[in-house]
């Protein structure tokens, strides 16, 4: 191991070999940025319906998007702004944006590892998706299609 290391030849492999899984390792991750998934499993055992008027959500609307986000996070910003666009845009949809430290519970419960994470509301506070990572409008309008195609993650009962 060591003769690999010491002459310049090995030196040069190894770094090009740790470029390769470096490069490789931000491709797979930027690949699912923005992306909505399935809610899958949350946390806590028995999946919470979200409370959307506990958070200040004006209305009730058919499809809200919950974005955690941090004061120090640049694509946050971005995400607010598309959000906030295409809920202007569609009566349908609204947007709640909460500071992820100042909601640690909310943070814990949902699952919430980075900022941002936006998850996908129903009026009934069930959540059928969630995205981490920046959001187009083009993902966040195919976020929406899909709500209407698919069936609601039900929470579990007590």
């Amino acid at each position: 191991m060591d003769v690999l290391f010491t002459s310049p030849l090995g030196r040069a492999a190894a770094l090009v070999a740790l470029l390769a899984l470096t490069t490789l390792g931000w491709y797979l991750a930027s690949r699912r940025a923005g992306r909505m998934r399935p809610a899958g499993r949350l946390t806590s055992p028995a999946r919470p319906v979200f409370d959307l008027a506990a958070v200040g959500a004006p209305e009730r609307a058919p499809a809200t998007f919950v974005q955690f986000s941090s004061a120090v996070c640049s694509p946050c910003r971005h995400v607010a702004r598309v959000l906030t666009a295409l809920s202007a845009a569609d009566d349908d949809v609204a947007h709640i944006e909460l500071d992820a430290a100042l909601h640690p519970d909310l943070v814990r419960t949902y699952g919430v590892l980075r900022t941002p994470t936006v998850l996908l509301v129903g009026a009934d506070g069930t959540i059928h998706g969630r995205a981490t990572g920046a959001m187009t409008a083009a993902q966040a309008r195919e976020a929406l299609a899909t709500l209407h195609l698919s069936e609601p993650h039900e929470p579990a009962a007590p």
